[in-house]
């Protein structure tokens, strides 16, 4: 989630390159969760038809810059500017925004003294949540990535933001929201309900926990369909996300479930970590093993998915260190293949463990002797579940290389495999490092 602050509404006049930002009366700041496929076109926009100057290059500056810019339009040459901005003006703003913007974006921004405005974009990529509490007749609202911000925070949940929606909440209490896209199409992210959500939220009206129970009951299926006699004593869970669709899978194969490692939770994602020797310390501190649990059996070890294989490789180590027999692992996520452009910090195609390998060859890689993927249909249709029909499907781009959004042609995927290669992330330290001393 990115954050960023300007003055607000735009300037009127293009600035000179040397001079600094003028002084105006409100300002504007905006939270974004997701990315922008064309902020190069966006900045060079801004500054050409809207004479706004980007001082970085971040999207969501570009994003926050691009509304101050659609707000200015809606006021520019009426009596009393800013101050006269009403809910209208807010709305078209936000159409004009979408018209400008590709890629997904959940906002959340601020107009000082006015109110809060969330919108998402047409897809809906990215989760956008919003709570209430009524407090003395004054309703306040919450807007958040998931659901479960409102119980932690004593707000009621309220719904989802649709895709294309603005929701716009007022200083005085008062609340209205429009869709503010011509054809929106609900396909959001399901890697969110394979890792990244908490499996206590529901997203788009999807629980995130039975979604999990249904991804691990067909691991189970197909695990059984692979070896309908196999000889596992165990089923045994990566922490965390992996636990919730390891249990179903042990329940449908009757199977015992066994905790077998014990987690630091003070370590970050090591699949985002740059660096192969900094993601391989991590795995070491992150995870322990039960001994007991692993001597002298097969035990089958359950995650949410396999990015580099770091993790997985060393989890198999660790496991037959403490004594297996035989070391099996399952994917509750299909083989990751294709970059992620939608706000997923996923390395470059080469890194992916899963890159141009068979999955007896992603076997080998990663020291296992059964390796069972989940398939990507039975995937989607576990994160559908029975009556979701507002959801046409999801962004499964990292499996199949399909991009809700359209518009991503190889030379912008080679330009973000660029950036997030280990090489790329290694020379952003050095330059990182070498700055601060």
């Amino acid at each position: 989630m990115d954050t960023c602050a300007i003055p607000l509404p735009a300037p009127t006049q293009r600035p000179r390159p040397s001079r600094s930002t003028p002084t105006h009366r409100s300002e504007g700041s905006l939270a974004h969760n997701g990315n922008l496929n064309n902020t190069s076109d966006i900045i060079n926009s801004l500054l050409e038809y809207d004479h706004r100057r980007i001082n970085t290059s971040s999207d969501s500056e570009a994003l926050l810059n691009l509304f101050a810019a659609e707000i200015q339009r809606s006021v520019n040459g009426r009596p009393g500017g800013m101050e006269a901005l009403t809910e209208e003006d807010v709305f078209r703003a936000v159409e004009r925004t979408h018209l400008r913007s590709e890629g997904s974006y959940s906002v959340v921004t601020m107009i000082t003294g006015w109110g809060l405005v969330a919108f998402r974009d047409p897809n809906g990529i990215r989760p956008l949540f919003m709570g209430r509490n009524d407090v003395d007749g004054f309703t306040e609202r919450l807007f958040a990535s998931e659901s479960v911000a409102c119980a932690a925070l004593g707000f009621e949940t309220d719904r989802d933001v649709a895709p294309g929606e603005a929701v716009i909440a007022r200083m005085d209490g008062s609340f209205s929201s429009r869709i503010c896209h011509s054809e929106p199409i609900h396909t959001p992210c399901i890697f969110e309900h394979v890792y990244f959500a908490r499996p206590d939220s529901t997203l788009d009206g999807i629980s995130v926990h039975e979604a999990r129970l249904r991804m691990g009951a067909a691991l189970a299926r197909r695990a059984l369909k692979e070896r309908p006699d196999h000889d596992i004593d165990a089923v045994i869970p990566v922490p965390d996300s992996g636990r919730i669709a390891a249990m179903e899978m042990a329940n449908e194969m009757r199977v015992p479930f066994r905790e077998g490692f014990v987690k630091n939770r003070y370590i970050g994602r090591t699949f985002i970590m740059p660096g192969q020797s900094i993601r391989k310390d991590s795995v070491k501190k992150k995870l322990n093993t039960i001994e007991g649990e692993f001597a002298g059996k097969t035990v089958m070890i359950v995650d949410d998915s396999i990015v580099r294989g770091n993790t997985s490789r060393r989890i198999v180590e660790m496991a037959k260190q403490a004594g297996a027999k035989s070391v099996y692992f399952a994917s509750s996520a299909p083989p990751i293949v294709h970059p992620n452009v939608y706000g997923i910090d996923m390395p470059a195609r080469e890194e992916y463990v899963a890159h141009g390998r068979t999955i007896d060859e992603i076997r080998k890689a990663i020291g296992a002797d059964w390796l069972v993927y989940q398939e990507l249909p039975d995937l989607v249709d576990a994160c559908l579940g029975a009556g979701n029909d507002g959801l046409a499907s999801f962004d499964c781009s990292c499996f199949n290389g399909v991009y809700v959004t359209g518009g991503i042609t190889e030379e912008y995927l080679a330009k973000v495999e660029g950036s997030r290669s280990d090489v790329a992330k290694s020379e952003a330290l050095s330059e990182h490092a070498d700055a601060a001393e």
